[in-house]
């Protein structure tokens, strides 16, 4: 396994966002998590990445208990993150920001590159433009391209379709695929629940800081429940 998270509790102050979550995330799966705002969905990957720290439970990665680990030191083993609201440099070039993704690492980077810009064929051709100037598509593809330079086995994508036209959200999709397909294993938080659930092998529901659904997102995608709540009821009824 890959990704163990077990019975995590965390807090803010006096209040307990996570209130025992575990969840798992196999090597080479696609895994999603949805609910609604203020589910801990956030809370969760921040965790992971080691941004919020644990009150108890713990967290292995490749059998690795790394619940006391830094978070930079999270990234040398291979946890990346592509954080929600993008948190691209706005003043400095995408091409400045892609190598800020790489700062662990040493040697040649153009294989690395070559990867991104093949995947973000846009970027290629504005990697000398400040990311601040560019569209919120432009600016997601960045902020993905730029955790990829990690070379991370674990991807953590956190709302990467947020105020995207859905031409783009379609465009993101594909591409979060293809990274997962070129091996990279992807642990998904998005809103576009429908989407999500299409793309991923598994899917948690966090409810107020609760896992209270875990199957593979097949099964999710057509559960009565899990459609009313967070596909719309037209979906339902459909």
């Amino acid at each position: 396994m890959l990704l163990e998270v077990e019975d995590i509790h965390v807090h803010y102050g006096k209040i307990e966002a996570l209130k025992g979550v575990s969840l798992e995330v196999e090597e080479g799966e696609i895994v999603t998590l949805i609910g609604a705002n203020g589910a801990g969905k956030t809370t969760t990957l921040k965790t992971i990445s080691g941004l919020r720290r644990l009150t108890s439970g713990k967290i292995l990665f490749n059998g690795k208990d790394i619940s006391d680990m830094p978070g930079h030191k999270r990234v040398v083993i291979g946890i990346s993150q592509s954080p929600e609201g993008r948190g691209i440099f706005p003043g400095m070039t995408v091409m400045e920001n892609l190598l800020m993704g790489a700062y662990t690492r040493k040697g040649d980077l153009s294989e690395d590159l070559e990867r991104v810009f093949g995947l973000f064929g846009r970027l290629a051709e504005r990697k000398d433009q400040p990311c601040g100037t560019m569209s919120g598509g432009e600016q997601q593809m960045v902020a993905i391209g730029r955790a990829l330079m990690s070379k991370p086995k674990l991807l953590l994508l956190d709302e990467p379709s947020m105020g995207l036209a859905p031409m783009l959200v379609n465009q993101i999709f594909k591409i979060i695929k293809e990274i997962n397909e070129q091996g990279t294993t992807v642990l998904l938080v998005e809103q576009n629940a429908q989407q999500a659930l299409q793309l991923a092998h598994r899917a948690y529901v966090l409810e107020t800081g609760r896992v209270v659904k875990a199957a593979p997102a097949a099964d999710l995608l057509n559960d009565p429940e899990v459609r009313e709540a967070y596909l719309g009821a037209s979906l339902s009824q459909s």
